[in-house]
């Protein structure tokens, strides 16, 4: 029986024009770079940003300095706070209405990202949803140690939670590292979903329980 359901964020469950992605592009590209988006969300999808900026630029095959990430890091969260400023930010097609029939069958809801808990939080602010009544917690990269696609969301939800078994645990996400994040928490099933970062043909690169195209096509999954 699944007892909790850890939803990814932008691209997910919010949908905010892939902004984020678009910005680290701009901070990297402003250090003097020349990437395309895709190889940018290739690169860095569903990881802490500041990964997402060292394995973008590791993709040129030269060494990077720590202090070069650390720069662009710092651009990147200037030129993001200032687009989220005027962002208009709304959650993905029937997303809250699958919250709502999960969490009426007693299944626990929880938003997991690659964001700090400050961004994280900014954008479930925007949309309104409430964290007790909407969606039962938010996990954010900057809470645990280790970013996906180490486990350690996934397992700081479940003990929010109180969630014993990872069998009884959902992974939904629209990107390779969210789903191998799943799989190395022990997941009982994972989900890409093609309404975000990467393709119907790159989620399924690793293997997932299935490749949806709509949050709703996830009930007959979970709901039985």
């Amino acid at each position: 029986m699944i007892e909790l359901i850890v939803f990814d964020m932008a691209g997910t469950t919010v949908d905010e024009d892939n902004v984020v992605y678009k910005t680290v592009r701009q901070a990297i590209n402003a250090a003097g770079y020349a990437f395309t988006q895709d190889q940018v969300q290739t690169a860095g999808a569903g990881k802490e940003k500041s990964q997402a900026i060292r394995d973008v630029l590791a993709t040129d095959g030269n060494q990077h300095s720590a202090d070069e990430v650390a720069a662009i890091f710092a651009d990147f969260q200037q030129r993001l706070a200032q687009a989220y400023a005027v962002l208009h930010v709304r959650p993905q097609p029937g997303t809250t209405e699958v919250f709502v029939a999960l969490r009426k069958r007693g299944i626990k809801v929880v938003l997991n990202t690659g964001y700090d808990r400050v961004t994280a939080k900014g954008l479930i602010d925007k949309i309104g949803w409430t964290i007790g009544a909407d969606i039962d917690g938010l996990i954010t990269a900057s809470d645990v140690q280790n970013g996906r696609p180490a486990p350690d969301m996934i397992f700081q939800a479940m003990s929010a939670t109180g969630v014993k078994d990872a069998r009884a645990v959902v992974k939904v996400g629209d990107s390779e590292i969210d789903i191998e994040e799943g799989k190395n928490a022990k997941c009982g099933m994972t989900f890409g979903i093609t309404t975000g970062a990467q393709t119907q043909t790159q989620l399924l690169n690793a293997t997932p329980t299935a490749v949806i195209n709509h949050l709703s096509e996830l009930l007959p999954h979970v709901l039985g």
